[in-house]
């Protein structure tokens, strides 16, 4: 949105077009006059792709050449989307390419919605990493992101009949025009087998792992390219191979199933992101996943250290790893294993090496989350990684032991074995130990990362865990997503916003102009209007743009409290049965959302959800009053749909269990308000945007503990709340079910006798900071300062900012702009 050269845009704009007409014959093999739109896709986004090649290689060639610190970033997911616009957005050559396409006939528009989202992540952790990708390559850190190459990732959700149904993703269907395949780039990857023990020629003691089975990692790279195209770092994912592709002796032999079982059990490592692990063979293949990627990504970054370098003692000198939370925490004993086995490293130097090497971002609370293996499986996948981890453990205990540390209590919580129910390895634990930073996500999580699962630990180092509160990228999450937006706040502030987020502070002069508040409110009317067309076309259902649009995307989860949504928007129905002459505003609740496949309760919300938008839908008392909508198959792409439409944004988890949240960041940015509680970043979104531009309600993080404490039967909180009761008794009774009137009766129960999330208790204050929300959409002035406020006040949550602090403070590493 910089000035134009006419002359030069002309030229770049002729360029492009030969570009793509050059890949659409000689790439794709079709004529412009019978390629269909998925053929123009490819072209252009080859073209596209030709375009940043040049800078990625000059990049690449430039770290060497500097010798500069390399970051490395470790994550099972990469939420990245769409990356057509994307690319082109940060190349400066949208226009461009859109005028170059309209003169072959081609919208961009239509190619926009023709590319598949990547599979590559579930929620917020992915994104989150996505949007680190794109701020280190913006900022120019020499970095590299490494994950796994998912065949089929998470899963395509389908509603049929209000509940959730799962299919494989196709995204790679036909094929993946960002990714360069490198075949020569292949790591071999063991498991199982036994631990020999030789001695050297010094007399030392050497340990030899000799798998039972290999497979291969073979590396394929896409550029992600930083803002102005100025920097291109590598996303490297890694695919499952099997040794042979079959065993001919079987296949010739007649057994042409059996011949391919090996490939099939190699290749099952990439085909889905998060398999179930409610089996013994689904535990195992998480394990395998986890070490897969880790092992092929720690080989080949010791293996590019060791070809600039040629001294593997410098490694934590040049290389600063990142572990996007706990799931590549095995990188430790790794690590470990590849310094003391391969390169004959001294323990004592080794354990030195990978603690100034490994930094560990704490993403969650969640028991669940915070992985444990069995000792068992440990030892029968990764036997010589489970010899590691015994003697970092009983080094590190002897060490606090000689220290003057005797509570036995502390001595067992920081053992990286949990002894009880069971002997497991905590690979939280593991990563905490083996990291010199251990990183929360906002500053209220860091404080409860502290008094909670990492309490004794801080207890012991109480310099090793900070804070750095999560970011979100507004090229994608506005500049992208949100054109009408962006447009105004370059005619208002200057194109340099998006140079430097905290020009967005100059937009508060214009909070109180009545001129802009009315274009401000016509960039969201536009984007209303573009969701309503988008969930017509998913749904079938007509929205109105001019009601409040309500909205809470997001897994779905107990903590999430999507169900305490879903009660309030029973409770609002109910009163509009029985008030039908009151004036109620009129609202569109938007849910998106998955819920994992073996998640009972999480796929029952989602049924209730589409039960009560059902009868409410048919309902005529409820029509222009109330609409419920979900929407199927939530990805990054339909939240850039959702996100700028919304009016008010739902971040209503249990106080004390969301670390941190980015949708909450991109909603204010895009000038909804948001209606939460005190938890993750909710807590700073409010000291920014001001305690008069937010609704929030309920228990804090302190009171949900001693709320817990005494006790989660719920049924006197119940009692004392009229509307909660009704609601409840509504849909158990089934006036949301009648083929099934007992469907709820479970969740119900749960409520009333086991309200774990305290739904129940923060019901009533819920209920009435949606009255307050309701209040200031009424004054239709003082809702758009608000809204125009929560965009000014919004550039710290940039994930530039947070980048700066992870390279300042915990990867040590110099940034260029």
């Amino acid at each position: 949105m910089t000035a134009i050269d006419p002359t030069e845009h002309a030229t770049t704009v002729a360029a492009l077009k030969e570009e793509v007409l050059r890949r659409l014959v000689f790439t794709v093999c079709k004529d412009s006059s019978t390629a269909s739109p998925r053929d123009w896709f490819i072209a252009t986004a080859l073209a596209t792709r030709d375009r940043l090649a040049s800078s990625w290689l000059a990049s690449t060639k430039r770290n060497y050449r500097e010798d500069r610190r390399r970051v490395y970033y470790l994550s099972l997911e990469f939420l990245i989307g769409r990356l057509l616009i994307d690319t082109l957005t940060n190349l400066g050559l949208t226009g461009a390419m859109r005028a170059a396409l309209a003169e072959l006939g081609v919208d961009l528009n239509r190619l926009r919605e023709v590319e598949p989202d990547a599979a590559l992540g579930n929620g917020g952790l992915g994104r989150l990493a996505a949007c680190f990708m794109d701020s280190m390559a913006t900022l120019e850190i020499a970095a590299c992101g490494y994950g796994i190459r998912y065949d089929h990732g998470l899963f395509r959700q389908t509603i049929k009949d209000g509940w959730q149904h799962e299919y494989p993703e196709d995204w790679l269907s036909f094929g993946n025009p960002w990714e360069f395949p490198r075949p020569e780039i292949t790591y071999d990857i063991g498991f199982g087998g036994h631990v020999e023990h030789t001695r050297v020629t010094d007399g030392a003691l050497a340990h030899v792992w000799r798998p039972g089975e290999k497979i291969v990692a073979v590396a394929y790279d896409t550029p992600v390219v930083g803002w102005r195209g100025k920097h291109v770092n590598t996303l490297r994912l890694w695919s499952a191979r099997a040794l042979e592709p079959l065993r001919l002796d079987a296949f010739n032999q007649g057994d042409h199933v059996g011949a391919l079982a090996e490939q099939v059990r190699a290749e099952a490592i990439s085909k889905v992101l998060y398999p179930s692990d409610s089996t013994p063979a689904g535990q195992e293949l998480r394990l395998r996943q986890e070490y897969f990627f880790v092992s092929a990504s720690l080989q080949d970054l010791v293996h590019r250290h060791m070809k600039q370098t040629g001294d593997i003692a410098k490694l934590a000198e040049k290389t600063a790893i990142q572990l996007n939370d706990t799931h590549p925490a095995i990188g430790v004993a790794e690590l470990m294993r590849l310094l003391v086995d391969v390169y004959g490293v001294e323990w004592r130097q080794a354990w030195e090496i990978t603690q100034a090497t490994f930094a560990y971002t704490n993403h969650t609370l969640l028991p669940e989350a915070l992985e444990t293996w069995p000792v068992w499986l440990m030892e029968k996948l990764l036997p010589r990684h489970m010899q590691i981890i015994y003697l970092i453990n009983a080094l590190h205990l002897d060490g606090l032991r000689e220290q003057g540390v005797t509570d036995s209590g502390v001595l067992a919580s920081v053992s990286l074995i949990d002894e009880h129910n069971g002997r497991h390895v905590r690979m939280g634990h593991l990563a905490f130990l083996g990291s010199h930073k251990v990183n929360g996500v906002s500053a209220l999580h860091s404080e409860l990362v502290k008094k909670t699962v990492f309490k004794d630990f801080h207890g012991l180092y109480p310099d090793r865990i900070v804070n750095k509160t999560n970011g979100i990228t507004f090229r994608r999450w506005l500049l992208e997503a949100n054109p009408a937006l962006s447009r105004l706040l370059a005619e208002a502030i200057g194109p340099g916003v998006f140079d430097d987020a905290a020009k967005l502070v100059e937009l508060e002069a214009f909070a109180d102009d009545s001129s802009f508040q009315e274009r401000f409110a016509a960039a969201k009317r536009e984007n209303k209007e573009r969701l309503a067309g988008a969930i017509f076309d998913s749904v079938g259902v007509r929205v109105d743009p001019d009601a409040l649009f309500d909205a809470q995307i997001k897994r779905i989860h107990e903590y999430k409290r999507q169900l305490l949504n879903v009660l309030e928007a029973v409770a609002l129905y109910l009163d509009l049965k029985s008030q039908p002459s009151r004036d109620f505003v009129p609202r569109v609740k938007i849910f998106a959302g998955k819920a994992a496949a073996s998640y009972h309760q999480a796929k029952l919300i989602i049924k209730l959800a589409n039960d009560v938008a059902r009868v409410v839908d048919a309902d005529p008392a409820a029509r222009g009053r109330l609409q419920i909508v979900f929407t199927p198959n939530y990805n990054v792409s339909l939240a850039e749909v959702i996100i700028p439409a919304a009016d008010l944004s739902e971040q209503i988890s249990t106080a004390g269990m969301e670390a941190s949240g980015t949708g909450n960041m991109k909603f204010a940015l895009n000038g909804a308000l948001t209606i939460g509680t005190l938890d993750g970043a909710n807590v700073e979104i409010r000291e920014r945007v001001g305690d008069d531009n937010i609704f929030i309600f309920g228990l804090t993080a302190q009171e949900v503990a001693e709320s817990r404490a005494k006790g989660i039967d719920a049924r006197d909180t119940i009692a004392a709340s009229p509307r909660l009761s009704a609601a409840l008794d509504a849909i158990a009774s089934g006036a949301f079910s009648p083929d099934d009137p007992n469907r709820y009766a479970q969740l119900v129960d749960t409520l009333l006798y086991y309200d774990h999330f305290l739904v129940t208790r923060d019901f009533d204050s819920y209920c009435e900071a949606q009255r307050r929300a309701e209040a200031r959409w009424r004054d239709e002035k003082a809702w758009r300062r608000a809204a125009i406020l929560n965009t000014a006040r919004a550039a710290w949550f940039s994930s530039d900012r947070a980048i700066r602090e992870y390279a300042a403070d915990i990867w040590k590493v110099g940034i260029r702009i």
